[in-house]
């Protein structure tokens, strides 16, 4: 039903800037809070930042102020706009949502759909 589709990853500079972005098809986009998480080789997956419906964010302390994620509801899309990259961003993205509850922002154990993911790749 609820699919993601992330796309816009690929090789960046230490330094420059990365927009992906992630669509959202098969249910009432309404219904959920949006979220982008990262796992880079041999390391655990980790939260990067959320938007909910309603228009409020969160981000990892290890990206605030350099990335900024965004939807655009008529396009049922979310971005995460990436700035100033760091060798340390290089993981695969992933883009993911939950129904509307409390605690489950930015949850990797709520979240009830998982995109495939996009690798991000900074070099130095």
């Amino acid at each position: 039903q609820v699919q993601l589709a992330e796309s816009g990853g690929g090789l960046a500079q230490a330094g420059g800037s990365l927009r992906l972005s992630c669509a959202f098809s098969g249910g009432a986009f309404s219904r959920y809070d949006m979220n982008w998480f990262r796992q880079a080789p041999g390391k655990e997956r980790e939260f990067v930042a959320a938007i909910k419906w309603s228009g409020g964010t969160f981000y990892q302390d290890s990206v605030k102020g350099r990335f900024t994620i965004s939807k655009d509801n008529p396009k049922n899309t979310v971005y995460l706009e990436m700035n100033i990259l760091k060798t340390e961003d290089t993981a695969v993205y992933y883009c993911a949502c939950t129904t509307q509850r409390l605690g489950a922002l930015g949850n990797a154990a709520a979240m009830n759909y998982w995109g495939k993911g996009t690798l991000v790749t900074v070099s130095s």
